[in-house]
């Protein structure tokens, strides 16, 4: 993964791939400095399954900014989940298959030049029906994805602007 900062649009672009099903990844990002941020995130599937649900869920000192300006939205989901503490923000309501990329958008507020993140994607049960998939997908949206051990990637910030 590798990211590039614009200091003056406040806009943090990051790219990367994912090959870990059993495992959430922890991202830690170096900022030139704290405050709020545009993050623009691509990553590419490398697993053998797919995701119908992306989750965020930021550090303590971070949270998601909601409302106004700030532009969350996925290409290849409709839908986006924000728990009332900010902390964490669920993709759903489409799929990223083995192969393609993902695309996410989202703005952070941080206290730290060193923000961190983790990432948790879900992927169908293969026992499950339809109806079954989709009651467990409706319950992780709403209680948020189980905590998994996780890889922890530093991501180098080229800074510009």
């Amino acid at each position: 993964m590798a990211g590039v900062a614009d200091v003056r649009r406040r806009v943090l672009m990051i790219s990367g791939a994912i090959d870990a099903t059993d495992y959430d990844v922890s991202v830690a990002i170096n900022l030139p400095e704290p405050g709020r941020w545009q993050i623009i995130k691509s990553e590419t599937n490398l697993t053998d399954q797919i995701w119908v649900a992306m989750q965020v869920t930021t550090d303590e000192e971070t949270h998601f900014v909601d409302g106004g300006e700030a532009m969350v939205m996925s290409r290849q989901f409709r839908k986006t989940f924000l728990t009332p503490d900010q902390r964490r923000l669920t993709f759903f309501d489409g799929e990223v298959r083995p192969g393609e990329a993902v695309l996410k958008v989202f703005e952070i507020e941080t206290e730290s030049r060193r923000p961190a993140y983790a990432h948790a994607r879900y992927s169908p049960v293969s026992s499950e029906n339809a109806e079954q998939s989709e009651d467990a997908l409706q319950r992780m949206v709403t209680d948020g994805m189980p905590q998994r051990p996780a890889i922890e990637v530093i991501v180098p910030v080229t800074v510009i602007g």
